[in-house]
């Protein structure tokens, strides 16, 4: 009877340390237009900080994200289908492989604390095939990885990832397309769901007042519920070694590419 409860009691220990908590990773993109973006980067919980370059607050943002040890990715303005406006130092289709690789290396030089990489728009440019290579084989020469905002399913970011051995993942809910109470809670019940099913899940936000006031107010809720809310980095392989990108050196190009 001893020797049973004691077995019992040892194969509740080992399931208790397996059954890890599901994690989300929660990016908040657009940082760096506004000075109410710094409130978010101020947002005392392991959000991740997605930053467009060139901005008047990008560099600042970023900067104090990296001192208060979260995640920094830079925002890569991409061309969209719909001719969106990009805003400074956007991968158009027009470009040739020079001029794609130059203007990530402007654009890291800027965000010098980024980890990683996702899209601004893109819905043209990810479906591209070429374009999308030379990314990629940028990214893997920079030892970053991408994640795909997936904001066309003819994305070719996963096609050309794993040719160049790029880790990618790849965003499963945007939570604030409608900016409101009630939508942003079905958005976040739906990523709460996907983690519990798949153990980790990723969600796109952005640095809307009405985003801000809701990540306030329901982000101390998720350890009660079970979640753990991580930095991307944490969603990403072992194999994977996190290099800032200010740590790795920028590709030579010459005229002739």
């Amino acid at each position: 009877m001893r020797l049973s409860l004691l077995l019992s009691a040892v194969l509740l220990c080992v399931s208790s340390v397996t059954a890890a908590a599901p994690r989300i990773a929660i990016i908040i993109d657009d940082i760096g237009y506004q000075r109410n973006d710094l409130k978010m980067v101020e947002l005392p919980y392991q959000l991740t900080y997605a930053v467009l370059p060139h901005t008047p607050y990008g560099k600042q943002a970023a900067e104090q994200a990296f001192m208060l040890q979260k995640d920094v990715m830079l925002h890569m303005p991409m061309e969209a289908t719909h001719r969106n406006s990009l805003g400074p130092g956007a991968l158009t289709q027009e470009m040739s492989k020079q001029q794609v690789q130059l203007t990530l290396q402007q654009a890291l030089a800027d965000i010098p604390y980024a980890i990683g990489i996702n899209n601004h728009m893109g819905s043209l440019f990810t479906a591209l095939e070429q374009p999308m290579a030379w990314t990629m084989e940028y990214l893997q020469q920079r030892q970053l990885f991408f994640i795909d905002s997936l904001t066309t399913p003819q994305s070719n970011a996963r096609r050309y990832a794993k040719q160049y051995n790029v880790t990618i993942l790849s965003r499963h809910v945007f939570l604030d397309n409608e900016q409101n109470q009630q939508a942003l809670e079905k958005q976040f019940k739906q990523l709460l769901q996907i983690a519990r099913r798949h153990e980790t899940a990723i969600a796109i936000g952005h640095p809307y007042p009405e985003t801000y006031r809701f990540l306030q107010q329901r982000l101390p809720q998720l350890q009660a519920e079970g979640i753990e809310l991580v930095g991307i980095s944490a969603l990403l392989p072992e194999s994977h070694q996190v290099i800032a990108a200010g740590f790795t050196e920028p590709a030579s190009y010459s005229p002739e590419e």
